[in-house]
């Protein structure tokens, strides 16, 4: 921007702000199908006053604050479960907003044309940069609020629950994959040792098939249980998972198993009583 006079930008840029108020609540006004556009008067100030600033910065500093903006704008939507596009189409319409001031303010002052393009060709990089900026903010957001989700889910569905001082149950339910595996593992390590179990039940009733890969995990987290002095009985063994795991070659001649929770309770009590 070196080669326009600062004070034609001045004025480009006090009419922004000027009119910011104006342009905002005209924007809320025409937004009345979505409860949500009509309460953003605060984000569109900023953006507003974001972009009348950016004209007077080099590009650098205008893309650093325009990143704020977006980061800002990105944890409103994903805080709010609203959607990407809510924010781009918030961009794009001020973009055109904009674009018509400078235009009637290049007019008015004569501009000539190059000093016009390279105003605008400015002014579009710096909108352009928003919308990435926002649209990467609100991925990594949004991705990190599934993620977030995805871990209360999986520590919801790998409840290790005590049923007397000495014995556990812990239920699975749904299918196993390599990172509930993990967490099941972890899951078990740690409350296995903090209840200070003596037997642990994995119950099985729900799981609706049993592969090579979740045997493998399974037997991991067995050994792991058994390093700590904690023996493992497992039950819920359906029919069907039995010929399977017999086809698949899986082998647990060491492991006691009942094909109902109910039996396997009634195993781990009559042992822990006959020890007393």
């Amino acid at each position: 921007m070196h080669y326009i006079h600062q004070e034609k930008l001045y004025d480009i840029r006090e009419t922004i702000l000027e009119r910011k108020e104006e342009l905002a609540e005209n924007k809320r006004q025409d937004a009345k199908s979505h409860n949500t556009y009509t309460e953003l008067t605060t984000f569109r100030f900023d953006l507003l006053t974001t972009y009348a600033d950016s004209l007077l910065m080099e590009k650098g500093e205008a893309n650093e604050v325009m990143e704020q903006w977006g980061n800002n704008m990105a944890n409103l939507l994903v805080d709010h479960g609203l959607p990407l596009n809510l924010a781009l189409e918030e961009i794009s319409h001020y973009r055109h907003v904009i674009g018509e001031i400078i235009k009637e303010e290049a007019k008015s002052n004569d501009f000539s044309f190059d000093a016009f393009y390279q105003i605008i060709s400015h002014f579009n990089s710096i909108v352009d940069n928003a919308i990435q900026f926002v649209s990467k903010s609100y991925v990594k957001d949004y991705s990190e609020k599934i993620n977030y989700a995805q871990y209360a889910i999986d520590e919801l569905s790998v409840p290790v629950v005590r049923m007397t001082e000495e014995i556990g149950i812990l239920p699975l339910v749904g299918d196993l994959d390599t990172k509930r595996a993990q967490y099941l593992m972890e899951s078990a390590l740690e409350k296995g040792s903090q209840y200070k179990l003596k037997w642990l039940i994995l119950d099985l009733s729900a799981v609706p098939i049993i592969d090579t890969m979740v045997a493998d995990q399974l037997f991991k987290v067995i050994a792991g249980l058994q390093l700590l002095g904690i023996e493992v009985v497992i039950s819920g063994i359906r029919p069907e998972i039995a010929q399977t795991m017999v086809s698949l070659g899986i082998k647990i001649e060491e492991i006691r198993s009942f094909s109902s929770l109910h039996q396997a309770v009634q195993y781990t009590n009559s042992f822990t009583r006959s020890l007393i």
